[in-house]
């Protein structure tokens, strides 16, 4: 493994904020997301770890709390920039906002995903500034989701969002910029694979993913058409954001490849609708352009093709960009569902759980509720199965047995 960042050598005596790991039985209708949805069981925590899950009549004795609710594991969102917060001009944004301001709303952001009910952030850059809100967290500092982290995604110099990304020339330069991210302690390495074209040179592709992988972290490409998405996957990302129109070939290829989809409809949901895209600047040339594309549903057939070939699908909202705020979550998932990039609204919660935690390595750790597992979860009024939107009434949200809301 790489050298640790240099913040993890800084002694903490005592955390800015260090909440209590609850011990509690909750009771109450779980999706535990691996097996069937008990109707009336518990689950019960201490140690910051579940300890047992299950039907009520296996309840152990002890003080019982009612939830009248689902608990279900805290949801994932896999494509979010904390730094962001939804208004329209992105680039003068990320070139004017004084860096204070960008790490306040990154906090503010935290805030307002542990309210939604998201215990873990997969920030896919904004100047590099998320390697200092995943600090934060660690450290104590400030509460938040746990958050994974790319750093500054890589670039071509000049290339799509030149103006918030590391912009790089050549292998040996694309080489660096991997290791200035991994220096900073990055989870991931993010690249932008194409815009209008494709970008990068193939020997600038390969350096850039060969040192990702040197450093034993995985490259996850913000591919958005069927040239992009299989000149990535053959070069050998391990993660496509975005996605979008594909050939059969390059569904196959994904499947060979095992390589998983983070889709992102938020933004075009949420711009389509007048009443929300106004408030964020977004002109009505762009409204108009919105309600046209969430109409056409050609364009979503690739995608679907891909799920129904069974290439996972994992939920992400691309948070912060136009009009899409921290906290939008069901919009995202019934989108998902209606136009067939999951089957059913369990498969959608399958999306933002159990398949998200993968995407990050931590499967073994969290995405479903099962004993020996971390207490990352959430207690919501009403049942998502059968309502969506019902994630829009978090009442509790722990992240490793810590109550973040509620």
């Amino acid at each position: 493994m790489p050298e640790p960042a240099a913040w993890r050598y800084q002694k903490i005596t005592k955390p800015m904020f260090d909440l209590p790991q609850e011990e509690a039985i909750l009771a109450g209708r779980i999706l535990p997301m691996a097996g069937e949805p008990i109707e009336n069981g518990f689950v019960q925590i201490a140690d910051g770890r579940i300890v047992a899950v299950g039907p009520r009549t296996e309840m152990p004795a002890g003080e019982v709390t009612e939830t009248g609710g689902t608990i279900m594991p805290g949801l994932i969102n896999s494509h979010a920039h904390l730094s962001w917060d939804g208004i329209h001009d992105l680039a003068r944004q990320s070139m004017d906002d004084p860096v204070p301001i960008s790490v306040f709303k990154a906090a503010g952001n935290m805030l307002k995903s542990l309210r939604a009910g998201i215990t873990l952030v997969r920030d896919l850059g904004f100047h590099g500034l998320n390697l200092y809100s995943k600090q934060a967290v660690e450290q104590g500092i400030f509460p938040g989701p746990r958050v994974k982290v790319c750093g500054n995604a890589i670039i071509q110099t000049g290339g799509h969002t030149y103006w918030v990304c590391r912009e790089a020339t050549g292998a040996d330069e694309m080489r660096r910029a991997v290791r200035e991210q991994v220096k900073g302690g990055a989870d991931l390495i993010k690249i932008m694979a194409c815009h209008d074209t494709l970008e990068f040179t193939d020997e600038e592709l390969a350096a850039v993913i060969d040192e990702a992988h040197r450093n034993k972290l995985p490259v996850t490409a913000h591919a958005t058409y069927d040239a992009c998405i299989a000149r990535v996957a053959e070069f050998g990302v391990d993660c496509i954001e975005h996605g979008g129109s594909m050939s059969e070939e390059t569904i196959q290829l994904l499947l060979a490849k095992k390589l998983p989809i983070v889709t992102t409809f938020a933004p075009l949901v949420q711009q389509s609708q007048p009443e929300i895209a106004r408030k964020f600047g977004i002109p009505d040339w762009k409204i108009e352009e919105r309600q046209k594309a969430i109409a056409d549903p050609k364009r979503y057939a690739g995608l679907k093709r891909a799920a129904e070939a069974g290439v996972p699908i994992v939920f992400g909202t691309d948070a912060g960009s136009p009009a899409v705020e921290h906290d939008v979550v069901a919009p995202e998932l019934a989108f998902m569902v209606s136009v067939g990039v999951c089957r059913d609204n369990l498969d959608a919660l399958a999306s933002i759980t159990s398949r998200a935690a993968r995407i990050v390595s931590m499967e073994d750790e969290i995405g479903t509720l099962e004993a020996g597992k971390a207490a990352d979860l959430i207690v919501v009024d009403g049942n998502p199965a059968e309502d969506l939107f019902a994630l829009e009434r978090v009442r509790r949200t722990y992240v490793a047995g810590r109550r973040m809301h509620g």
